[in-house]
């Protein structure tokens, strides 16, 4: 029975989590367990080739989804990913695979659940189901979608938790709570289910987490980038991960490299060449496995494009200069800070941490101001026309949490009053995410201003009209839903 005191003094510590937890779990079943975008298919064709098939042809995995999407009168699966253009073939003329832009790294983070739901499955069938084992079927479906969610539950988990390493538990959870249900990063994790930004976002928290370590209130800079080689090793296994979801959270490695240079030239001035040298061996150890990390994902650019780099159609899209750096954030229809202006007041409350630790808000805001420009050098897609929200820079979600909650520790408002205001940024996502479902689905091209008001305000009664389908038949308000989904 001592395990019962011990239970009841941890609960305090973690109501956050709790609470949050919670509010996911509750949400879950109007999640839309379904594939139906074109980078969907392409993160959920690698797991379904390789494991089936043992091979990396998707041809049949495109076909099984396009077939879907034109017998709906949706036929743009079949043209992002079978039509032959001129300019840029589906087929690589010197290998015959057709193309996969999407990373690797989603299907790796899937499938232990993808295989417990083959298992389940089978053994279903064993004792008298009919459930088609095919890889197609919705429990497999349902496995990949439910993983999203969960990683992207644990990346808001480890986001709190990294908070609350200066903030108290109340500023922390309304921080984590806001920055989820008043972003785009909601609806990536109810609506379109399996994206790779709920494990995106969850490997960065899992990074920053290892990275800063237990040492909460020592400044980064004293830790002189002082880790056991077991956590060295733990990071290059979590930044492989990390990159092998979205190549371009691999410049989140810039937060550690960086800390490095600082903590090599504090060592060369004191001529402390120990230091050094296990700090030198220590950074050898982490590149050569982070390396390592790399190989499944260089192998299939081997095996689709005869070469270990990216496709072209992705590569070709990418400027040295990020020409549309302040448009990702501003763009009165585009712009991240338009659609969720959370956003912005997380990025001001990121300031806060100067007097407490300098380097790193300089490393956070490095790590922000890396995604945000990348974003911006994708010269010909840099708006994301056609996504709910910038969705690009929901990796980032840790960074704002913190700031969020620094911010909400230091104005000393009644509890009461943050409390509505965090409401009425959620309640305004709320409403995007009707009309985008249900008045008004060309809002995801653009944010109209001159009806915005009146839209946000109507959204309402919109939801309320389409109650009955938004709890029990949400698949008639959306595109290629399985048969029998709700």
């Amino acid at each position: 029975m001592t395990f019962v005191p011990a239970l009841t003094a941890l609960l305090p510590r973690q109501r956050g989590v709790l609470i949050i937890g919670l509010l996911w779990l509750i949400v879950l079943p109007l999640g839309l367990f379904r594939i139906y975008a074109t980078d969907e298919v392409q993160y959920y064709a690698y797991l379904h080739s390789v494991y089936f098939d043992g091979d990396l042809d998707f041809a049949n995995e495109y076909r099984h989804f396009a077939d879907i999407g034109r017998a709906n009168n949706d036929p743009a699966v079949f043209d992002a990913l079978l039509r032959e253009h001129p300019t840029d073939p589906a087929l690589n003329p010197a290998t015959g695979k057709y193309r996969n832009v999407a990373p690797v790294g989603a299907a790796i983070l899937w499938s232990p659940f993808y295989l417990a739901a083959d298992w389940l499955v089978r053994l279903g069938n064993t004792l008298g189901g009919a459930t088609a084992a095919d890889g197609y079927s919705q429990p497999y479906i349902f496995a990949v979608c439910l993983a999203s969610a969960f990683y992207t539950l644990l990346g808001l988990i480890l986001s709190y938790r990294l908070a609350r390493r200066w903030v108290g538990d109340w500023a922390a959870t309304i921080a984590t709570l806001t920055i989820w249900l008043a972003s785009p990063l909601v609806w990536y994790t109810y609506i379109q289910m399996p994206w790779s930004h709920g494990p995106g976002m969850a490997m960065v928290a899992l990074f920053l987490t290892i990275w800063l370590g237990p040492d909460a209130g020592r400044p980064i800079v004293e830790q002189r980038s002082q880790r056991s080689i077991r956590r060295w090793l733990a990071l290059a296994v979590v930044g492989g991960l990390m990159v092998l979801v979205r190549e371009q959270l691999g410049l989140f490695l810039l937060l550690p490299a960086i800390e490095g240079l600082v903590a090599y030239w504090g060592f060369i001035k004191a001529r402390e060449w120990g230091d050094v040298g296990r700090l030198l061996l220590r950074h050898s150890l982490f590149l050569g496995l982070f390396v390592l990390m790399l190989l499944p994902q260089l192998v299939a650019y081997q095996i689709l494009y005869g070469q270990p780099r990216p496709s072209g159609t992705v590569s070709g899209k990418l400027n040295l200069i990020s020409y549309k750096f302040f448009h990702t954030l501003f763009d009165p229809q585009r712009g991240a800070f338009l659609w969720s202006p959370i956003l912005a007041l997380a990025l001001v409350g990121l300031a806060l941490l100067w007097r407490r630790d300098r380097l790193l808000t300089i490393l956070l805001a490095c790590g922000f101001l890396a995604q945000n420009y990348i974003n911006g050098a994708f010269g010909s897609t840099w708006h994301l026309s056609g996504s709910f929200g910038f969705r690009r820079l929901l990796e980032c979600t840790p960074i704002f949490v913190v700031g969020l909650a620094l911010l909400i520790e230091r104005i000393h408002w009644p509890k009461a009053v943050i409390a509505t205001l965090a409401l009425l940024f959620v309640l305004w996502n709320a409403g995007l995410i009707v009309q985008a479902t249900v008045s008004n689905p060309q809002i995801k091209t653009g944010l109209n201003w001159d009806t915005m008001l009146e839209s946000q305000l109507e959204a309402p009664r919109r939801a309320w009209s389409k109650g009955y389908q938004l709890l029990f038949d949400r698949c008639a308000l959306m595109k290629n839903c399985p048969e029998g989904q709700q």
